[in-house]
């Protein structure tokens, strides 16, 4: 009875509001009259003062209220005009008769009213709620009319069908007769766009009911009859707004649902599904929606994701043709040629980067790109179970997603994520073709093999893609966004060298490949064609225009480089890889590129991974013992001279970083090749981790002694910080190792180690005498050219190594070859080092003073002074007779004769500076005489 009582309700104000008709005309009139009045008095006013549009807009303010129009019609007026404010703006304010332009624009937001509380509650929540309430009382009504068993179902549905078409068709009239002001006051809430979806979610139900509950209609009349439904509203909603569109977009989402069949006839769901997402597109379009088409390419990713994962096997082409037609709407439909909104202040402080991926109506690119780009590594992936292996479908989304990426600025996302699918699809094709074994052969393996050939084409056909799509960008890079045309340059340098390497590496023969060394070579030279073609165009120096070009220079050398590993092996690779990065640098003498000489230092870097990966070069077993002339020599020497070469070529560059880094990895690789060399002399041609002998080490400390010489003997001629804090860092660290390894970890008295047979010329004199000298030496060198302390720590590791020769000397004299700390100490020895300790501070005390070197004395200093300690604590107490009456008298000469020695030099100074300053002061009194 409830549901008879709101039909007869909602009829009755139906009839009263289509009798208000004439009213509202007739008041329409009254407005019109009143409009041109006013504007007839404004007129006369203007022309009657003329010079009140020169006054101040406070003073036209002070005197409206003398003006202003009696109580009356002007004040119907008024209030009409606040009511009908799309009429009011049109011509200027009611209440307020003055010709102002300034004012008469500043009416309209002055007089905008704040939106009371009432207005919120009262104009909007009665009619949510009344939509939903006659949703809900034909629902009950047909709910009623089951349980009391009155009607039959054909007359429940057909009254309940009837009733969803009346509510459509008195939403239709009432947005036709209703007055334009509600629309733009409550959009929101407009009362024809409820009725409506009111009446569309009834019919949704009747024929859902007519089909699922009855059995009255087949499926495909039901399907036929829901899609009409749901593309009937979409198209409502450009009448009504973006919640009807959400509404039939939902109604199109969740038809399949209602309706199935037993044979699943995907091509029908996605065809359907298309069909529903482009008439939302459409509709977004004209519309300027953002929600709902963000909404419908989520839903069309929930369903390709649904029938992917659940339907066993499943059908790729239909998902692949919905996500075609969804791609080409983002880029042809909406947003499509959206164009970005004007650079201004805000952008400059954010950054154009930050500006570049931002882009208008981001929501719906990037939905759609990561529906698509999921969707299309599903295709390929193992856990699920297609008819067929679906690698073309998987290639052809990829490259429509690249494809809109590069058509408009604005889906840059989409670029990003179909980069990113190329590079993870083309990773799980190569893993599928069962190489894998090759690095693990405990993995187990896939139940999908795909064949590597079809993995190495479908490898090179994304590698192919992304640089001609970078090329139609480049070619219009002065009419788009500078910062896209680097990205798209970015992809063309790194994607086809990710691909086309994943293909080397997991589908590739390491021997000699042919296939992936034209396809590496191809693509290196069409970047490089691709790069010069930008140099030769030529831009406003100065704007950063070259880096698009200087990244495909990258790109093609990295591609070269795969190329060189799929044609060459072991030295070939090596040398070929040093003499392409030499090749770039000597291109500087043909185009003035500035990436070219980093191309070089990228080569430089490759050698040292490979270096790193195989140290030998061409293999332990191909290796050879022949000291020096062997396969090291060129493996390490031919890259070093050619650094050499590069840095002496490029010593006049502008830019100075690349000349040091160049410099620098020329005295690295010079050093590895000595050092490589040497461990393979010592080591009987076997290069292992095996902790080396004191002799290598000497060579080492010895070689890092002489390289931080020369490095500062360049600084000298050729002031570079390469050469100075190379030469520092040198002496450093072989300072370093002389504590650790000379002195501790490879001291014979610990290790044990055999000194040899020859009494002087033995392992003492090469792991402590001569890098003694050698410090002694870099220290007198690096005198004015170094800091004081480098200097000093130099000359006082000199002494340190004297002093460890001089004591293990002595040791070697009292127990021969063997120094072996558990042989104990020998009387006579124990004396012995005090003599040669003292001895030892003497030479280097007059050594201090003969050329003037603090740290030497100072050296001399530290080792009496431990020999003192040694004969009052050590000999003390081990010697006996007339070895301690000796050791006492020996120390105690040497000591007189030390203070004697410093009494005559301080003596000497003293003169020295006396007779200095005589002569100052007699020159002073000459000059004034």
């Amino acid at each position: 009875m409830l549901e008879l009582i709101a039909i007869v309700a909602f009829i009755l104000a139906l009839a009263a509001f289509l009798g208000g008709r004439g009213a509202a005309k007739r008041f329409d009139a009254e407005i019109t009259d009143l409009k041109a009045e006013i504007a007839r008095l404004a007129k006369r006013q203007a022309t009657d003062l003329p010079s009140e549009a020169e006054r101040p807009l406070e003073a036209a303010d002070e005197t409206e209220p003398e003006e202003a129009p009696p109580a009356g019609p002007w004040s119907q007026a008024r209030e009409g005009a606040r009511i009908f404010s799309d009429a009011a703006a049109d011509e200027g304010s009611l209440g307020s008769p003055t010709s102002d332009p300034a004012a008469a624009a500043a009416t309209p937001i002055a007089a905008a009213p704040v939106e009371s509380l009432e207005s919120r509650i009262g104009g909007r929540w009665p009619v949510w709620v009344g939509g939903l309430a006659l949703a809900l009382g034909g629902y009950f009504l047909v709910q009623y009319s089951i349980e009391a068993g009155l009607l039959s179902p054909a007359v429940r549905l057909t009254l309940s069908a009837a009733f969803g078409l009346l509510l459509g068709f008195a939403g239709e009239v009432i947005r036709r007769q209703a007055v334009p002001a509600i629309a733009d006051r409550f959009r929101n809430a407009m009362i024809p766009g409820v009725l409506t979806a009111a009446g569309a979610v009834t019919l949704f139900g009747v024929v859902y009911a007519a089909h699922g509950i009855y059995a009255y209609i087949g499926t495909a009349t039901a399907f036929l009859l829901l899609a009409l439904i749901s593309l009937a509203t979409v198209g409502l909603s450009l009448l009504h707004g973006q919640a009807l569109a959400g509404l039939g977009l939902l109604a199109s989402l969740l038809t399949p649902l209602f309706v199935s069949s037993g044979e699943p006839r995907p091509w029908v769901l996605f065809g359907f599904l298309s069909t529903a997402w482009l008439a939302t597109f459409l509709a977004s379009r004209l519309k300027q929606w953002t929600v709902v088409p963000t909404l419908a390419n989520a839903g069309l990713g929930l369903w390709g994701l649904a029938y992917v994962t659940l339907e066993a096997p499943f059908e790729a082409p239909p998902v692949a043709f919905a996500l075609l037609v969804m791609i080409a709407g983002i880029g042809l439909v909406w947003p499509g040629n959206l164009p970005r909104e004007p650079f201004d202040t805000a952008d400059a402080v954010t950054g154009p980067w930050e500006r570049l991926f931002a882009p208008p109506k981001a929501a719906i690119t990037v939905s759609a790109a990561i529906a698509a780009a999921v969707l299309a590594l599903l295709f390929i992936s193992p856990a699920l179970e297609a008819l067929r292996i679906p690698v073309a479908e998987f290639v052809i989304v990829t490259a429509a997603l690249a494809a809109v990426g590069a058509l408009r600025a604005t889906a840059v996302y989409a670029a990003l994520l179909a980069a990113f699918a190329a590079i993870a699809g083309t990773w799980s094709l190569t893993a599928f073709s069962g190489v894998l074994a090759y690095f693990d052969p405990l993995a187990p393996s896939p139940e999908i093999v795909i064949p590597s050939r079809v993995a190495m084409l479908t490898a090179m056909t994304l590698a192919a893609l992304f640089p001609l799509l970078a090329a139609a960008v480049l070619a219009g890079r002065l009419r788009v966004e500078r910062h896209f045309a680097i990205l798209w340059a970015c992809l063309a340098a790194g994607v086809p060298n990710a691909l086309v390497g994943m293909s080397f590496l997991m589908t590739g023969t390491f021997a000699f490949d042919l296939p992936h060394g034209l396809a590496a070579f191809a693509g290196g030279l069409f970047l490089l064609a691709l790069a010069e073609w930008l140099y030769r165009r030529g831009t406003e120096p100065g704007e950063g225009i070259d880096a698009d070009a200087a990244l495909l220079v990258l790109g093609s050398f990295g591609l070269f480089v795969i190329g060189l590993h799929a044609w060459t092996d072991g030295l070939v690779t090596t040398l070929a890889i040093a003499l392409l990065g030499a090749g770039y640098s000597f291109a500087t003498r043909f185009r003035n590129r500035p990436i070219l000489p980093w191309v070089t230092a990228a080569s430089a870097v490759v050698v040292l991974g490979r270096i790193a990966w195989e140290p030998t070069i061409v293999g332990p077993g191909s290796l050879g013992t022949t000291p020096v002339f062997n396969a090291l020599l060129p493996g390490y020497g031919i890259p070093a001279l050619l650094l050499v070469a590069c840095a002496y070529l490029l010593r006049n560059a502008r830019d100075r970083r690349v000349v040091n880094l160049l410099q620098a990895l020329a005295c690295l690789f010079a050093l590895l090749t000595v050092a490589i060399l040497v461990r393979h002399a010592m080591n009987g041609g076997v290069l292992d981790s095996s902790v080396p002998t004191l002799g290598e080490q000497s060579i080492y400390t010895l070689l890092a002694i002489g390289a931080s010489g020369i490095l500062m003997t360049l600084d000298g001629r050729s002031p570079s910080p390469v050469f100075r804090y190379g030469s520092m860092a040198l002496g450093t660290l072989s300072m370093l190792s002389v504590l650790a390894a000379h002195l501790v970890g490879l001291n014979p008295f610990f290790s044990g180690e055999l000194l040899g047979s020859l009494p002087f010329f033995d392992l003492l004199f090469i792991g402590y005498l001569l890098p003694a000298f050698g410090y002694a030496l870099l220290a007198w060198y690096a005198r004015g050219r170094r800091p004081l302390p480098y200097v000093m720590a130099l000359a006082g590791s000199g002494a340190v190594l004297a002093f460890a020769w001089a004591s293990l000397s002595v040791r070697r004299f009292w127990q021969g070859q063997s120094v072996a700390d558990w042989k104990g100490f020998l009387p006579g020895e124990t004396y012995t080092y005090s003599v040669v300790w003292l001895a030892l501070g003497v030479f280097l005390l007059m050594a201090g003073s003969r050329f003037n070197a603090k740290s030497i004395r100072v050296a001399s200093a530290v080792l009496v002074f431990i020999a003192v300690l040694k004969v009052f604590l050590i000999d003390m107490s081990n010697l006996e007779g007339f070895l301690r009456a000796l050791s006492f008298i020996g120390l105690g000469g040497v000591l007189i004769g030390i203070g004697l020695f410093y009494q005559r030099i301080l003596s000497s100074r003293g003169l020295d500076v006396a007779s200095g300053a005589a002569a100052s002061t007699a020159g002073e009194g000459a000059h004034r005489a």
